[in-house]
């Protein structure tokens, strides 16, 4: 199978009046070099300009992912860091634009840290750091970052990550609760509108997808009643632990 005619294909459609979502510099260049196939189990399919879902993540449409990459006007020297590395596409992108050394990723999801390097490393790629972190937290150690991808959305960017960009720089994230925009900042302010989009929030710990309890407020309830129940004494303790006995 042909794949680099697939990706010339799928570029092409991507810079077509219909769509207009990529430029052909410099990221229509970087995705024709980069093979999506290599992140994805979908072999021609990878090509398509739809989603797949991934170990409960979305891995972006070859349109929506164009949107993010040219949104973030990335200039050949930048330093970059990716919030949600995913199964690595995204990354990949970046690093064929500005050089894999100079691309960070973090996701809090640990298979798919595991998963995108792996994916890297088979594409080529596999000089990116990928690390298993909070995306609020950003990656301090390698900071500052001309440009900060975040794909997830949040009220507003997370403070840790506005302060680890450099002067000048620009961060792209997904706003909004219900209604998302695209949204770049500099400088603390939004400076550009890039349209309605729909994203998952931006996850913490313990809600990620491999945890071992997902959602907070269930994992909550069951300790404080656990610890609740250790408080209690006398006729209502031994009421209690009867009516649990199973006979």
């Amino acid at each position: 199978m042909d794949f680099a005619a697939l990706r010339d294909s799928m570029v092409a459609s991507l810079q077509h009046d219909t769509k207009g979502v990529v430029e052909a510099e410099p990221v229509g260049r970087a995705m024709r070099s980069v093979p999506r196939h290599a992140f994805l189990d979908e072999g021609h399919r990878s090509y398509m300009d739809q989603a797949f879902e991934h170990r409960g993540t979305t891995v972006l449409a070859p349109s929506m992912a164009g949107r993010l990459l040219e949104s973030l006007a990335i200039e050949s020297d930048d330093s970059v860091l990716v919030v949600g590395a995913g199964v690595g596409y995204t990354v990949a992108v970046l690093a064929e634009i500005v050089g894999p050394k100079r691309v960070h990723a973090v996701d809090i999801t640990r298979s798919l840290v595991i998963d995108a390097r792996r994916n890297l490393h088979n594409a080529g790629y596999d000089a990116v750091l990928v690390d298993c972190r909070d995306g609020a937290s950003g990656l301090p150690e390698y900071a500052p970052y001309d440009r900060i991808l975040v794909e997830a959305a949040a009220v507003r960017p997370p403070d840790a990550l506005v302060r680890q960009l450099a002067p000048g720089g620009r961060l792209v994230m997904p706003t909004g609760t219900g209604d998302q925009r695209l949204l770049a900042f500099e400088a603390g302010r939004a400076v550009r509108d890039f349209g309605d989009v729909g994203f998952a929030p931006l996850l913490v710990e313990g809600e990620q997808a491999d945890a071992i309890e997902r959602n907070r407020t269930r994992r909550e309830d069951v300790e404080r009643a656990s610890k609740a129940a250790e408080r209690r004494r006398g006729w209502e303790r031994e009421w209690i632990d009867w009516e649990s006995q199973d006979y």
